[in-house]
C-alpha cells in the first residue's frame, strides 16, 4: 500500500520538539523520536452555570443554561465553564473554541432521556433514521478543555439494545431483568435467546421513540464526547459513564492529550467502546483506567479516500494506562484506510480484556502501518488471545476465521507490519497469538522480543503470515502450534513449522 509523508509536517514536528513542554517527562527513553503534544491554554475568565439558571437537582433541563454560560463566556475571549457539586441533566452541549468545561469534584452532567434533543432534525437518511448529536461536541475549534474530577453519564441504558444470551452467559441476568421492566421491545436473536430494544417503553418514564422501528432508532445512538476537525483538545481527569454508543470520539484533531480519565461502561454494552481516536496527529493518552463494552482503546483512521485525505493517526504515546473489561486492551481498526504511524505504547496493563493487544481489519477499511512499538505491558486473564491480528476482520462468517482473497476489487488492504512487541508478560489467556492475514498479502515483519506468556491454555494460530521473529521468548507450559500458508518464521533462533 502507497504511504503518504508529509515533510512540511515532519519539519513542524522538529520544530515542535525543541520547545518545553510540562508533559515532556512522558517522552523520555522512547525508542523512537516522536512529536510531543503541547500544553492547552486557557484564559483564567470563569463563570457558573448556575448563574444562568442551572438547578443541580437531576430533573429540571439545563440545556438552556449550558449554552447561555459558554456564549457569555466566548464573547468574553473564553475560559472555564464551572459546573459545580450536584447533578445537572441537559441535552446536547457545544463546546467553542478557548472553553474549558471543567467539572468540580462532586459535579455530575447527566444526559437528558429526552431523545428528541439530541436528533438533527434536517438530516434523515436513506434507511429513515436521523443523526443524532452526542451529548457534548465541537467542531472546528481551536482549544478546547474537559476537565475536573467530576462525571459525564450518557445514561446509555435507554439507548441500547441488549443481547440476552450476552447477559445470561456472562453471569449478569439481573440487568436482562432490569431491562424487561422498562417495557421496550422483545425480538428473538437465535433459537434460545432474545434481543432487547429501549424503543416503546412504558409510557410513565416519558422517553420518547425518535424513528418508526427499533432497528432504525438503534441505528441513531449518539457518542458521549466527539470532537471533530480541531487544534488543540485537551480531556483531563474526568469520568466518562454509560454512554449511548462511544465514549470518547476526537477526530482529526491536532494535539490531542487525555489524561487520567476514567471511562466506566458495563462489559455488555453494545458497541461501548472507550476511547475511538481517529486521523489525530500528536497526542498523549496517559494514566488512564478504562472498562468498555467493547474496545479500551482503539487507534482508527478512516474509510477510503476521505481517511488518507484525512492523512495518518501519527506521533502517539499510550502509557501508564490499565485496561480491565473490554474487547481489546489496545486496538487498531477496523477502519484505517488513512495509515498509522509512530504509535509508541507502553507501561501498560490489561487485565481481563477479551483480547490484549487486538489488530482488525478488511479489503476497504484497511491501511498501512510503521513504526508501531509496544513494550513494558503486563496481560492477565485474557479471555481469547494475548496478541491477534485479523485481515479479514469484517467478512468473517460467525464462528469462522475466513481468510480472504485479495481479488477483492477494493484497494485498501490491511497491511499489518513494522510492529515491535518488547518486555511483554502474558498470564493466563486462551491463547498466545492469532494471526489471519490474507492470501497474497500477509501480515509480515513483526519482532516479538523478550515476550513470555505464562499459563496459555493454547499456542500459536498464524496462517498467511511471513518474516515473523520470536527472540527471547517463553511459552510454558509448551503449546503445540497451528501454521498454515506461512514462511520465515523463527521461535529463539529455530524456524517454526
Amino acid at each position: 500500500m502507497k504511504k503518504i509523508f508529509f515533510s512540511a509536517l515532519l519539519l513542524g514536528a522538529a520544530l515542535t520538539l525543541s520547545a518545553q513542554s510540562k508533559y515532556d517527562h512522558y517522552y523520555v527513553d522512547l525508542p523512537i523520536e516522536i512529536e510531543h503534544v503541547q500544553e492547552v491554554k486557557f484564559p483564567a475568565t470563569s463563570v457558573n452555570i448556575a448563574q444562568y439558571g442551572a438547578v443541580p437537582d437531576g430533573k429540571t433541563d439545563c440545556t438552556e443554561a449550558f449554552e447561555k454560560a459558554i456564549k457569555e463566556l466566548s464573547k468574553q475571549g473564553g475560559g472555564h465553564v464551572i459546573v459545580p457539586r450536584g447533578v445537572w441533566k441537559t441535552g446536547p452541549i457545544v463546546l467553542r473554541s478557548n472553553i474549558d468545561l471543567h467539572l468540580s469534584k462532586g459535579a455530575t452532567i447527566l444526559g437528558s432521556e429526552n431523545k428528541e434533543l439530541y436528533v438533527q432534525k434536517n438530516d434523515t437518511l436513506r434507511d429513515g433514521s436521523k443523526k443524532c448529536n452526542a451529548l457534548i461536541r465541537a467542531s472546528k475549534c481551536e482549544n478546547i478543555g474537559i476537565t475536573g474530577k467530576g462525571v459525564i453519564d450518557g445514561q446509555g441504558f435507554i439507548w441500547r439494545p441488549i443481547k440476552e444470551k450476552k447477559l445470561k452467559r456472562g453471569g449478569a441476568a439481573e440487568f436482562w431483568d432490569e431491562a424487561l421492566a422498562l417495557g421496550g421491545t422483545i425480538k428473538p436473536d437465535d433459537k434460545t435467546y432474545s434481543l432487547w430494544y429501549p424503543f416503546n417503553l412504558n409510557p410513565e418514564l416519558g422517553i420518547p421513540n425518535i424513528a418508526a422501528t427499533a432497528e432504525i432508532q438503534e441505528k441513531m445512538r449518539p457518542h458521549l464526547v466527539n470532537i471533530t476537525d480541531s487544534k488543540n483538545v485537551v480531556v483531563e481527569g474526568v469520568t466518562l459513564r454509560n454512554s449511548p454508543k462511544f465514549h470518547l470520539v476526537p477526530t482529526r484533531i491536532q494535539n490531542l492529550i487525555i489524561e487520567n480519565v476514567t471511562i466506566d461502561c458495563p462489559w455488555w454494552a453494545q458497541n461501548g467502546d472507550a476511547m475511538d481516536p481517529g486521523n489525530v496527529q500528536v497526542a498523549l493518552i496517559a494514566g488512564c483506567h478504562v472498562s468498555a463494552g467493547d474496545d479500551g482503546i482503539c487507534m482508527k483512521g478512516g474509510v477510503g479516500e476521505k481517511g488518507v485525505e484525512a492523512g495518518p493517526q501519527r506521533d502517539f504515546l499510550i502509557t501508564n494506562d490499565t485496561v480491565y473489561r473490554a474487547h481489546g486492551g489496545f486496538v487498531i481498526g477496523s477502519e484505517f484506510c488513512g495509515g498509522m504511524q509512530r504509535l509508541i505504547v507502553k507501561d501498560c496493563m490489561f487485565d481481563g480484556t477479551d483480547i490484549g493487544f487486538r489488530f482488525k481489519s478488511a479489503p476497504g477499511r484497511g491501511g498501512w502501518c510503521e513504526d508501531i512499538y509496544c513494550y513494558n505491558i503486563v496481560m492477565k486473564n485474557i479471555r481469547e488471545a494475548a496478541i491477534f491480528f485479523q485481515s479479514g476482520y469484517a467478512d468473517r462468517s460467525a464462528g469462522g476465521r475466513g481468510a480472504t482473497d485479495t481479488d477483492d476489487k477494493s484497494k485498501f488492504y490491511p497491511e499489518w507490519s513494522n510492529f515491535t512487541f518488547r518486555n511483554i508478560t502474558c498470564v493466563n489467556a486462551q491463547k498466545a497469538v492469532d494471526i489471519t492475514g490474507l492470501k497474497g498479502l500477509p501480515v509480515h515483519d513483526l519482532l516479538f522480543d523478550g515476550v513470555s506468556f505464562y499459563g496459555v491454555r493454547e499456542g500459536m494460530t498464524i496462517d498467511y503470515a511471513e518474516k515473523l521473529t520470536f527472540q527471547n521468548c517463553i511459552m510454558t507450559p509448551a503449546k503445540e502450534n497451528t501454521i498454515k500458508h506461512s514462511k520465515s518464521l523463527l521461535w529463539n533462533g529455530q524456524p517454526m513449522e
